[in-house]
């Protein structure tokens, strides 16, 4: 998959992979900026089901708006296979993190705030994530905190029309 086109997309590096497919670095080369691209690989794109998933994934990221929740940028298919555009995030999980080491006290309530703000952001539009865990919280090399993976979300009337019932 490295150098192929996916759209105006270069794929680059493979940056890690997954049940729903591979996330590669790539060059948007319409607007001269790197990008990650997610790729449904073909034989899952066949599974209607897992398709719906990222479907799903791919509509609710881009109902969000958030420091703290991945920006989507597109969405498409090239010769059979699915995929999305996100910012391309530098840094690691919360995993990752966790796993060399233990965060200090006053990283981990800023941390904390930081999932609750995006979370709280995504419940006002009616999403709910249903999967955080240290693997879907990213911390980015200066500093941010941000939710990935929206894949599992359950989609509900915002909050504003619920009260307004």
């Amino acid at each position: 998959m490295i150098g192929a086109r996916l759209g105006p997309y270069r794929i680059g590096v493979l940056l890690g992979a997954g049940g729903m497919g591979e996330v590669y670095r790539a060059h948007d080369e319409r607007l001269g900026r790197d990008v990650a691209v997610k790729v449904l690989p073909k034989d899952v794109s066949d599974n209607a089901e897992r398709l719906a998933r990222f479907d799903r994934e791919a509509r609710t990221l881009a109902a969000l708006s958030h420091p703290n929740i991945l920006a989507i940028y597109d969405i498409g298919t090239e010769s059979g296979a699915a995929y999305l555009v996100t910012e391309l995030l530098e840094g690691e999980t919360l995993r990752q993190r966790l796993t060399r080491e233990r965060l200090p006290w006053r990283k981990s309530v800023e941390t904390a705030a930081s999932v609750a703000d995006g979370l709280a952001a995504a419940h006002g539009k009616g999403i709910t994530h249903r999967d955080i865990k240290p693997e879907n919280v990213f911390l980015t090399d200066d500093g941010r905190v941000k939710v990935l993976d929206f894949g599992l979300a359950r989609l509900e009337a915002p909050q504003a029309a619920r009260a307004g019932s």
